[in-house]
């Protein structure tokens, strides 16, 4: 078996400005995950198969901002996870980003958030418990605490945010909460087996 779980190897390394990524001990990274240069990644996070989360392009200074992801969020298979001209990306605590979503920076992403799957979130800022349906894409605005975004909606404006968007419910809630837990356990049965 193939395993990463102390997030080292080939697949875990340096941009072209010499920045590495930091990762938690606790965290466990899949083999085929990419996971390049200024990029932090909290405890018992879960980053799986395909997932890449770079931290590459340098800004007019020369440096390179952080991608942030914090403790016990997930990274699913084949997320994408970038920034132009060395922008931040930050991911709050117990957020899960489902496969194959793009979060592009600058971004920053609450606690306790869902980005659906094949969601787009880009040069957005979201509050603490916003939910993503799958498909949709939300670009240039910001989304306050517990907004809820319907699948396949395309989200630009605030005049978009007013007429789309409606409030997470307690099953939006539930799930969120099963997936964190799912994923919490993905990360520590891997390490553990990998370890």
């Amino acid at each position: 078996m193939e395993c990463m779980g102390k997030g080292t190897g080939k697949n875990v390394r340096a941009n072209c400005n010499g920045d590495r990524p930091q990762v938690d001990s606790s965290a466990y990274i899949d083999a085929s995950a990419q996971i390049i240069g200024n990029v932090r990644i909290g405890a018992g996070v879960f980053v799986g198969p395909g997932a890449v989360v770079r931290a590459d392009e340098v800004n007019d200074t020369g440096q390179v901002e952080a991608i942030e992801i914090g403790a016990r969020s997930n990274v699913q298979d084949g997320v994408i996870i970038h920034a132009v001209g060395g922008a931040k990306v930050s991911v709050g605590e117990g957020t899960s980003l489902a496969h194959g979503c793009v979060i592009h920076g600058p971004c920053s992403i609450g606690d306790g958030c869902f980005i659906g799957f094949r969601a787009v979130v880009y040069k957005a800022t979201l509050g603490d418990g916003v939910f993503v349906s799958a498909g949709a894409v939300v670009e240039g605005v910001d989304l306050d605490r517990g907004v809820f975004i319907p699948a396949g909606s395309v989200v630009l404006s605030q005049e978009d945010v007013l007429s789309l968007a409606g409030k997470v419910s307690s099953a939006d809630k539930e799930f969120m909460e099963r997936v964190v837990k799912a994923n919490l356990a993905l990360a520590k049965g891997y390490s553990e087996r990998c370890s």
